[in-house]
């Protein structure tokens, strides 16, 4: 093997949905601690959206999923609300 290839970084992983909900609750807390220089607020504000949009994204690409898979198995069936639970 030679040098170059034994001082490689293996490629960059995709973050897991749970190390992105992590990372963006790690982010609220410190814009909410508030001492923050604004240069590093506003960075960490845009990161935040962005990680906002990319969980938004997956949790719906999963209910797609999941609702195709029961379409497939003919098993979905409406949730309704009744009015017993409405009033709880």
């Amino acid at each position: 093997m030679s040098e170059k290839s034994a001082n490689q970084k293996p490629a960059k992983e995709t973050p897991t949905f749970e190390e992105n909900l992590n990372h963006l609750e790690e982010i609220v807390t410190s814009l909410e601690k508030g001492n923050v220089p604004l240069e590093e607020a506003l960075s960490q504000f845009k990161q935040g959206v962005a990680l906002s949009h990319d969980l938004q994204v997956k949790l719906t690409e999963a209910e797609k999923t999941l609702a195709q898979m029961m379409n497939d198995d003919d098993q979905t069936e409406p949730f309704e609300v009744s009015e017993d639970d409405k009033n709880e």
